[in-house]
């Protein structure tokens, strides 16, 4: 029999603890909604000056260790609201609840989805695979600005459920920063969002090397993801480009992270999958030129927007017109504006 709570409330957010994520969207829900009708589990490790306080939020370190309280918050809910499913024993305590399910609302991250796709297919991931395919497939709803990569889910996981198109967080809004491009010399780069493998840097060093000569500045953001990753990158990118790599091992104050943008010509995202929307779109906003793989499913996303994107095979390091750049700010800016965010929530929540 379903654990009862007294003390329910209608939609039930469940995330991993993401710092970038999880205070802004409580902050969003809380500045635009009524509180009073969410309530919010965060697991994993917060340090104490992080944690998240109110009557509406819960932190579970452990996942298992805190399960009957888990699921008494999700058999009082209406609605439960998954950000991500990243974490093997949220997935396990969703399969052996299916009745959960079609109350379930995923919000695709990206890595959640693309882990299809892992290099690393041990007995680990097949196992996860079979409780994942299990879960996706009866799930009532997902969430993602991205319609391919609902596709993806329902090609891989044969899910069936509706979906509801929200970029759902406030990183990805446009802002009007106050920045103007500060004048240089040459072409400044920026290459990648992270140290994860999936920006496949090496790939890109090679599209750039014929360019090594130009004066050019390769800004590369490496202050999070995967340490032993990053020194390779480091490695390969100061061996091939000298002094015009620049890696950006510590992380930027959003202050700093604007002005870094200022001054960026062409941006370069090399990933095999969808990432880095954020960053994608706040460069869009700002009006610089970005290349993509136009195989990845937020090329036609964006596409379809108007947006002028260029595709990586084919890289060249003009500056964008003026005309387009600002064709592709007004675009990005009306799509990620802060009204269109409330009534994507709006439409999932009500």
């Amino acid at each position: 029999m379903p654990p009862r709570r007294s003390n329910s409330h209608p939609i039930l957010h469940v995330f991993g603890w993401d710092r970038k994520f999880v205070l802004p969207f409580i902050d969003f829900v809380q500045e635009n909604f009524d509180l009073t009708g969410h309530s919010f589990v965060i697991y994993g490790s917060i340090e104490d000056d992080q944690t998240p306080i109110g009557p509406h939020v819960s932190h579970y370190p452990r996942l298992l260790k805190s399960l009957p309280a888990l699921l008494a918050h999700m058999h009082g809910a209406k609605k439960i609201i998954l950000h991500g499913i990243f974490s093997s024993h949220l997935l396990y305590v969703l399969a052996l609840q299916p009745w959960l399910l079609k109350k379930c609302y995923w919000t695709i991250w990206g890595g959640d989805l693309y882990i299809h796709n892992s290099i690393q297919k041990d007995w680990r991931w097949h196992k996860d695979e079979w409780f994942r395919r299990f879960v996706v497939s009866r799930l009532g709803h997902f969430i993602t600005q991205i319609e391919g990569d609902y596709e993806l889910a329902r090609q891989w996981y044969g899910a069936r459920g509706r979906w509801h198109e929200c970029f759902m967080y406030p990183s990805n809004l446009h802002k009007d920063y106050a920045i103007t491009s500060q004048a240089h010399h040459g072409v400044n780069i920026l290459l990648g969002n992270s140290a994860s493998p999936t920006n496949n840097h090496l790939e890109a060093f090679e599209r750039l090397r014929p360019f090594v000569r130009e004066n050019i500045r390769i800004y590369c953001p490496l202050s999070y993801g995967d340490a032993e990753y990053a020194e390779e990158v480091i490695r390969v990118g100061a061996d091939t480009f000298g002094d015009k790599f620049v890696p950006l091992r510590d992380f930027l104050s959003f202050e700093k992270y604007l002005g870094m943008l200022s001054v960026i010509d062409v941006a370069i995202f090399n990933h095999n999958r969808q990432q880095g929307m954020g960053n994608i779109t706040t460069l869009l906003g700002l009006g610089k030129k970005v290349y993509l793989r136009r195989c990845v499913s937020s090329w036609d996303s964006l596409e379809s927007l108007g947006v002028k994107l260029f595709d990586i095979v084919s890289l060249d390091l003009g500056k964008l017109p003026e005309a387009t750049a600002k064709r592709n700010s007004e675009l990005i800016k009306i799509k990620y504006s802060k009204a269109n965010l409330i009534k994507g929530l709006r439409e999932i929540f009500e």
